[in-house]
């Protein structure tokens, strides 16, 4: 099927995660993915990153690039070994293979627009870092 001009609603979209709390407290909605959307080349979903006091989400790349477009909440981006503090307005680009991480600092959950260079968000594959 041929790309079409698609509107999507968050509400409508189912909330998901991982079964594994190791990759932290990350929950989910894709919005756009040629999987779910008659839609290519480009993924978008909406992140919420709750706090924790006991852990982060883990470091993780995947090959495609992405963008950050941090809507509500605090928090700190770890992005190829720096930390930057991240708030509401504030966008980032994480090149492809670049080991990173976001977590929310605040009682508010971290909800982050994200988007990646991939038609549908099952071909972007994860690799996660070590525990140790």
């Amino acid at each position: 099927m041929p790309p079409q001009a698609t509107v999507v609603h968050e509400h409508q979209c189912e909330l998901e995660g991982w079964d594994d709390p190791a990759p932290g407290l990350v929950q989910w909605r894709t919005l756009i993915s040629g999987d779910r959307t008659p839609t290519q080349g480009l993924t978008q979903g909406i992140a919420e990153v709750r706090a924790s006091s006991l852990t982060r989400p883990r470091l993780h790349r995947h090959a495609q690039p992405e963008t950050y477009y941090i809507i509500s909440g605090q928090g700190v981006i770890s992005l190829d070994g720096e930390e930057r503090a991240l708030g509401p307005g504030d966008a980032v680009f994480i090149p492809g293979a670049a080991w990173h991480a976001a977590w929310c600092v605040g009682e508010e959950p971290l909800r982050i627009l994200y988007s990646f260079a991939a038609d549908s968000f099952d071909q972007v594959i994860y690799e996660f870092a070590d525990l140790a």
